[in-house]
Parts: structure tokens; C-alpha cells; sequence
């Protein structure tokens, strides 16, 4: 398989199983991913960051425009949202690692403007990248895992994934292999939580926040599951 050209990111990470065990090996490898097109317009690959030791990871969809300019997870608006929810619900953002299922900002133009106008990546892109999120999971091993909006729970949990029918519940993480697949959440379904070796919480992205009518309200539910996290986490 021609790495250039493949639509699977598998190919550029590391080949030495001590390297993919390794985050900065790891984040030096993603900056020179080409498993989709998204590299070709964003500035640079934005990997995860935070805390090796700590037992939470939140997974959003991708990085945004801030995101994409300084090189770094959760910087922008949305970003200050979170530190906000988290330090709300008792989980400090130091002991936190925070990345995205898509390492590239996918955006469009304005006519005429230069603005860039975030997209939603698709399954193809979030297949693709699945490699880098598959390889953080597994070098950090999370107590727990919480996704932020539905492109992150498709990515992990499956196409069948609906933020309004599992958000703020305590839920068994599905075994690696299965990440993103139907059958994750028929091991969701099957397993209880309790019994997994990780649990996964879903809850809005942060940014719905910033798009709401009534943003009290949406923030305060975003508060109430990371409550959630942090009840499972004592």
C-alpha cells in the first residue's frame, strides 16, 4: 500500500511497539500524516496533550480554527468552555489528557471572506485517523473516556451513536478492537459498566454551548456529566 495515497493514517505511525506506546514519539509521527486530505488545507496536525498519568480522556471532534493555528487541543472558545465545566464539576484539566478523533481542521471559505467555516469530518476522515486515537487509548490507558459530541461517540462508539439517548450516562468502554465499529455498541449494550476494564461518559461537545439560545442551561448539563466522570472517578 502507498502510504502517500491511502485513506488510513495505520501507515504513518511508528513501527517499533515501544514508539506507539509512546505519546511524544507518537506526536512527532502524527505531524507527518498524510492518511487523508484534511492535511493538505489545515496548517498542521493538532495531536493530543495533557497529563500521561491521568485517568481521563476527553475526545472531541477535531480541531478548530484556534486550534489549528496555535497547535494545540481546546484552545480556542470552545476550549475555555471546558476548563470552565471541568473545574465546575471537580475534575482539574492538568489531570486530563484532551485530543480530538480527527488530528486535521476541515474547513471552508466564506465567499469572498477569509474566514474559515468549520465542517463536519465524515466517516472516511474519522475511519482514517482512527489509528491516532486507537494508539493514544492504548499508551494512556483511561479509567475513563469521555466523549464530547457525536462525530467523537461515532468515532468511538459506533455509527449508531446518539448523544440525546447515552449522555450522561456510565457506560462500559467497548474493547480497542471494536472502537468505531457496530459491534461497540453491542459490547455497550451486553457490558456493565461495572464489569469493564474502562467506562465511557458521552456528553455534548462545548461548543454547543456557544451555539445555544439558553447557554445557562446547556452548560449546566454539560456540568452535570462531568459530574458524572468525577462520581466514577472517587
Amino acid at each position: 500500500m502507498n502510504a502517500e495515497t491511502s485513506h488510513d493514517a495505520e501507515p504513518f505511525l511508528p513501527d517499533s511497539p515501544k514508539e506507539r506506546s509512546d505519546l511524544d514519539a507518537l506526536r512527532r509521527a502524527a505531524a507527518g500524516c498524510r492518511g487523508c486530505g484534511l492535511y493538505e488545507n489545515a496548517t498542521r496536525t493538532v495531536f493530543g496533550e495533557g497529563s500521561a498519568g491521568g485517568r481521563v480522556v476527553l475526545v472531541g471532534e477535531q480541531p478548530g480554527d484556534q486550534e489549528d493555528r496555535q497547535g494545540h487541543p481546546f484552545v480556542g472558545p470552545a476550549g475555555r468552555v471546558l476548563d470552565r465545566a471541568l473545574e465546575e464539576a471537580g475534575i482539574e484539566r492538568g489531570d486530563v489528557y484532551v485530543t480530538n478523533a480527527v488530528k486535521h481542521f476541515k474547513f471552508k471559505r466564506q465567499a469572498g471572506g477569509k474566514r474559515r467555516i468549520h465542517e463536519t469530518p465524515n466517516v472516511g476522515e474519522m475511519r482514517a485517523c482512527r489509528p491516532w486515537l486507537l494508539a493514544e487509548l492504548r499508551a494512556l490507558d483511561p479509567d475513563v473516556v469521555v466523549v464530547l459530541g457525536a462525530t467523537a461517540g461515532k468515532a468511538l462508539l459506533g455509527p449508531s451513536f446518539r448523544v440525546t439517548k447515552l449522555r450522561g450516562r456510565l457506560l462500559a468502554l467497548p474493547d480497542l478492537e471494536t472502537i468505531g465499529t457496530p459491534s461497540a455498541a453491542r459490547e455497550i449494550d451486553e457490558t456493565p459498566p461495572g464489569e469493564a476494564d474502562a467506562q465511557v461518559v458521552a456528553t455534548i461537545h462545548p461548543s454547543a454551548v456557544l451555539r445555544a439560545e439558553d447557554r445557562d442551561a446547556v452548560y449546566a448539563g454539560l456540568v452535570d456529566d462531568l459530574g458524572v466522570v468525577a462520581q466514577a472517578l472517587r
